[in-house]
């Protein structure tokens, strides 16, 4: 498959993006830049809020691979890291107005992230190749996708931080 020279990463594909992960019942839409065996995996993420993403971990067999980096290129995200008890060890706020934009999670840490204004857009880096069946390590602790209990959990972590500025309620 031929991949283009250039591929603009702007405004029109956000808005494009965001429309499509409405009407998706998850929320939350990925465009990638990657093939799936591709060494690293590169996407732009797009959460919408109320999207649950159940924490999860990412390990791989070479020490060290399990890394993940996310950097807000739009909007604002939540970033929640657990302990294996299931309690939140560090919370941050990655906003693209900064002051902290992104983050560089190490290998085997459960995190979340959690939309906090509307078609909030994150570039995503980790390592590949894709393996669908072995990516993540979902944290026994947490309701599964799709269930009422994931939808009261993805609320009770969004009222954790406060309205960023610039958003749609500063209106």
């Amino acid at each position: 498959m031929h991949r283009p020279d250039l591929r603009p990463i702007d405004q029109t594909l956000f808005d494009q993006l965001a429309e499509q992960a409405l009407l998706r019942p998850r929320l939350r839409c990925n465009f990638n830049f990657h093939q799936e065996q591709d060494a690293v995996q590169r996407f732009l993420n797009v959460l919408q809020p109320g999207t649950y993403v159940r924490p999860h971990r990412h390990c791989r067999e070479a020490a060290g691979a399990g890394f993940e980096c996310f950097v807000v290129l739009q909007g604002a995200i939540g970033l929640l890291v657990f302990d294996a008890d299931g309690q939140t060890r560090q919370s941050l706020t990655l906003n693209a107005l900064g002051p902290v934009r992104g983050v560089e999670l190490a290998e085997g840490l459960f995190h979340t992230l959690v939309a906090l204004q509307p078609a909030s857009v994150l570039f995503e880096l980790k390592q590949g190749p894709y393996q669908p069946l072995h990516d993540k390590d979902f944290h026994p602790a947490f309701p599964l996708e799709g269930t009422p209990e994931a939808l009261q959990q993805e609320q009770r972590w969004r009222a954790l931080f406060p309205i960023p500025r610039g958003s749609l309620a500063d209106d």
